[in-house]
């Protein structure tokens, strides 16, 4: 049976986002809020915890997973990223976008895309998303809360706990949310490439 935590949307308690941290760093696996729907994280090193992450959402070895980052300050250490990126990024975040860079050796290989060796990067305009990454200390591995038969972000904590209370470790409840996907934009060949259009803008990077 998972912890299930009412968490403050604009005012996290700081006691609730420490005892998730707490569950992660002993290998858990968090669902919490993000500003594109509800999404599933783990420690960046644990592989037990992305197994069961990939079980939870039947992914197979191909998928894209994505590093979520409290600010851009880790971003040369897991991501290739040139000055013209960084500008790009530093003026668009936080919010509802997915970079996708080739990623360096700090990438666990089982995180990146198999062929071409890329990493997705996120910042989110989630408070708590923002304060949890803050109290870990570094990435979250994450992957959007996407249950198998469906093609929508999950957005209703209590269906959520209905469906993953036995298999999760804490969901942090942070309200409803609208199910809005991130702009995803590749940053990983020589040319720029807005891959998906969602909530974020896509007028900087064209």
């Amino acid at each position: 049976m998972s912890q299930y935590f009412y968490v403050h949307p604009e005012n996290p308690q700081a006691r609730l986002i420490n005892q998730a941290v707490a569950i992660i760093r002993n290998g858990g696996v968090v669902v919490y809020p993000t500003d594109s729907g509800y999404a599933l994280g783990c420690q960046l090193e644990n592989k037990r915890a992305l197994e069961r992450i990939c079980q939870i959402r039947r992914l197979d070895d191909k998928h894209n997973f994505t590093l979520l980052c409290r600010d851009l300050s880790e971003l040369s250490l897991y991501a290739r990223v040139d000055n013209t990126a960084f500008r790009l990024l530093r003026n668009n975040t936080p919010g509802p976008y997915t970079f996708i860079f080739k990623g360096t050796k700090e990438v666990p290989r089982r995180l990146m895309n198999p062929k071409r060796k890329t990493i997705g990067i996120r910042v989110p305009d989630n408070r708590i998303a923002l304060d949890l990454l803050e109290a870990l200390g570094e990435p979250l591995m994450s992957t959007s809360l996407i249950l198998p038969g469906k093609d929508t972000t999950e957005s209703d904590p209590d269906e959520i706990r209905d469906s993953l209370e036995h298999v999760v470790d804490v969901i942090l409840n942070g309200g409803y949310l609208g199910e809005q996907p991130t702009t995803v934009i590749d940053f990983s060949e020589d040319e720029m490439v807005v891959q998906r259009l969602g909530a974020g803008d896509p007028a900087p990077f064209k």
